[in-house]
């Protein structure tokens, strides 16, 4: 074991063969310094993403192949893990049974929460989120490891180790967060003061194969090849974002910890245990944002500069749009819709722009995957 524990530890993972997954597992945990932390009798939750109820090919969910592993692992230690999560949508039995059959769980063979409760608590430390209701089967647990997905996110650019505990807030209420803090800046704050409060002892990223496009549900796995861990989300998440080639400015999780001093500004910063630059993937279709600041400076600073740059923001940001062959009119957007602006026309959701507080909430959580992550052409023309 090394004598000072990496930033993160990244093993290759070419498949999800169950033999190589176990493999791989306890190499990275190695890697990692290890579960000695884990002691008999322990309850370890275990912190999946399993955001929909989405079958392992998709990419949109840790894969169960993954997750047998690291319970096999734990119980070995004679302690007891669970599985668990809370996707957007009823937190209760059936819709949760549901996802866990999709997603490959229920086959897997592995423990999976049926404790259906949520609780209030107190986040004194908290930058922004000062309370927050939460499902309490985490909260009985002695020690977590959060298992995270590498994918894109149509808020927040990224999805990995930092987002991942964003299921720790009960499905139904995940709008009402949205609506809470609309500003990708305050969401991500949101997002750092839960990982500050959870806490997880170790966290895993799988990227064996990662979602590229219009994630993090609706977009197409992109093989990556690796598994990533450590203690710390954000280095993790600064690492998988140099892998898929995302500035990491253009992450607002990222930007937040910085800000906090939690991550370095660059992954060359960064100490890896392993080959990391054998997993930089070229090709990987992200979701870029925008915010305007960077014109702020044309207009000398100060008010004037503040003012134009949210008006130019305004002109660049992405925004979700229908896309009409896709759209079976179901109506789940316009349900989950924290902002209540999305109302349906002649069977077909129409999104009020002034209202759009740009949450994707209707992107994520779409059935067909007809709301698209979209940027106008002023955006794109940017970028050139």
């Amino acid at each position: 074991m090394p004598d000072r524990k990496p930033d993160v530890a990244v093993v290759p993972c070419a498949s999800y063969d169950p033999a190589l997954c176990r493999a791989a597992l306890e190499a990275l945990i190695e890697k990692a310094g290890g579960l000695d932390w884990v002691r008999p009798g322990m309850r370890i939750g275990v912190k999946a993403n399993l955001v929909a109820a989405m079958g392992p090919d998709a990419a949109a969910t840790t894969h169960p192949a993954l997750v047998k592993a690291l319970v096999d692992i734990i119980k070995e230690r004679g302690a007891s893990p669970v599985v668990g999560d809370s996707p957007g949508g009823l937190y209760n039995a059936v819709f949760l049974n549901r996802v866990y059959a999709a997603s490959g769980m229920n086959g897997a063979g592995v423990p999976l929460n049926h404790d259906y409760s949520t609780r209030e608590i107190e986040l004194p430390e908290a930058k922004l989120c000062k309370s927050a209701t939460v499902t309490g089967w985490l909260l009985d647990c002695d020690g977590i490891i959060n298992f995270a997905k590498l994918k894109s996110h149509g808020m927040m650019g990224l999805s990995a180790a930092a987002k991942n505990l964003f299921g720790s807030i009960p499905g139904t209420m995940k709008p009402e967060y949205h609506f809470r803090f609309p500003n990708p800046a305050d969401f991500a704050d949101m997002l750092v003061d839960l990982d500050e409060f959870w806490k997880p002892r170790l966290h895993l990223v799988d990227a064996v194969a990662a979602m590229e496009g219009n994630g993090p549900t609706a977009g197409s796995p992109k093989a990556v090849g690796c598994l990533l861990a450590g203690e710390n989300p954000h280095r993790i998440d600064l690492l998988c974002a140099k892998l898929i080639g995302l500035e990491p400015g253009t992450v607002p999780t990222l930007r937040a910890a910085q800000a906090r001093g939690l991550c370095p500004e660059t992954p060359e910063e960064l100490s890896i245990d392993g080959p990391w630059q054998d997993f930089v993937t070229e090709g990987f279709e992200i979701i870029t944002e925008r915010n305007g600041l960077q014109f702020q400076a044309l207009m000398g600073g100060g008010k004037t500069g503040e003012r134009f740059s949210r008006f130019a923001g305004r002109l660049i940001a992405a925004r979700p749009t229908v896309e009409k062959a896709l759209c079976v009119g179901c109506r789940k957007c316009e349900q989950i819709c924290p902002a209540k602006a999305i109302t349906m026309k002649n069977k077909r959701p129409s999104v009020d722009r002034k209202a759009c507080i740009r949450c994707f909430c209707c992107q994520e959580f779409c059935p067909k995957g007809a709301m698209k992550v979209k940027r106008p052409p002023l955006a794109r023309l940017l970028e050139k």
